[in-house]
């Protein structure tokens, strides 16, 4: 199996194509690392290949804030510039002037 490089970075805002939340990226698996009862859950018509990265998110709707996990065709580039209100992203990220996530270094370990 060919291992592909990952289109979005960690500290990256994406949003999903279909579903309407939106997340930082906190970390990524190169293939599918997910149970196989958490990926037979997924309606078959919209199960993603398990051949591509995964990205763990800080994640949030209008309702909500939780981590997702979502496979990379899944997921756009939010280019909303909104910023996020997820409860744990203070604990993983610095914002910096431009807006943009960094993680800290005391939280890469």
């Amino acid at each position: 199996m060919e291992t592909r490089v990952a289109r979005y970075t960690i500290g990256q805002v994406v949003k999903h194509r279909f579903f309407p939340f939106r997340g930082v990226i906190f970390d990524v698996d190169p293939v599918f690392a997910n149970t196989e009862e958490w990926w037979l859950a997924i309606p078959e018509a919209i199960r993603p290949r398990k051949d591509q990265p995964f990205y763990h998110l800080l994640a949030e709707n209008a309702e909500t804030e939780y981590v997702a996990y979502v496979s990379e065709q899944n997921l756009l580039p939010d280019e909303s510039g909104d910023p996020l209100r997820h409860p744990l992203i203070a604990e993983v990220f610095s914002v910096g002037p431009d807006g943009r996530y960094r993680v800290r270094s005391e939280a890469a370990n």
